[in-house]
Formats: C-alpha cells, sequence, structure tokens
C-alpha cells in the first residue's frame, strides 16, 4: 500500500486518539447534539467540547446543522460506531488476557511467599 494512504489511516484514527473525542462520539450514537448538550453530558467546559468537536469535524466524522443560533452536530458515517463497538471487543480480550496474566503471576507469587 502506498504512503499517501497510510498516512490517511493514521490521521483518520489520530483524530480518534482523544477520550473527549470518543466520549463525544459516543453521546451522537442517539442523535444529533448542540455543543451545550454535550457540554453537560460530558460535564466539561464549552471551550473543550468546541475544540475536540472541531477535530472531529476536521476530520470528517461530524456533521452540523445550524438552527437559529444552535448548532448540532451529528455523525456523518454512522460506521464509525461498529468501527469503536470492534474496538470495545479488541480491548475487553486484551483486559482478560491482562486479567489472567496478573492472575497468574499473584499465584507465583502468593507460592513464593509461602514456602
Amino acid at each position: 500500500m502506498n504512503q499517501l494512504v497510510h498516512q490517511f489511516k493514521a490521521d483518520f484514527f489520530k483524530t480518534l486518539s482523544h477520550p473527549a473525542r470518543l466520549a463525544i462520539l459516543d453521546h451522537l450514537r442517539n442523535g444529533e447534539k448542540s455543543v451545550n448538550e454535550l457540554q453537560v453530558l460530558l460535564e466539561a467546559d464549552q471551550s473543550t467540547i468546541s475544540q475536540q468537536l472541531s477535530r472531529l469535524r476536521n476530520g470528517n466524522l461530524v456533521d452540523t446543522r445550524k438552527e437559529g443560533t444552535t448548532v448540532y452536530y451529528s455523525v456523518r458515517d454512522p460506521m464509525i460506531f461498529q468501527l469503536m463497538d470492534v474496538a470495545r471487543e479488541i480491548f475487553n480480550r486484551q483486559l482478560v488476557s491482562h486479567q489472567e496474566l496478573l492472575q497468574q503471576v499473584s499465584e507465583e507469587v502468593e507460592e513464593l511467599y509461602s514456602e
């Protein structure tokens, strides 16, 4: 694959690489939201929400709709939720693996101290 395609993919994942942006996308699963609604849901200040929405907009992940003075945000492509769901499954498997490893280490340490 050529370098431009890899860079495009890397930039896409960079757009997703912030906890607030992921939280915003999660809240947009239920439909469009305004900055004020997201601010309340995320318990964050308006500038933080606006900054993260700007990154999502620049990454073509969200669309806007203006009604009066209120701007509403929605997800451009709902398949992003499938990607996030698959990622959650991968993370859960990794956590299970880490828990199993920690359990094994814990048992080995316990054996060392009981001897």
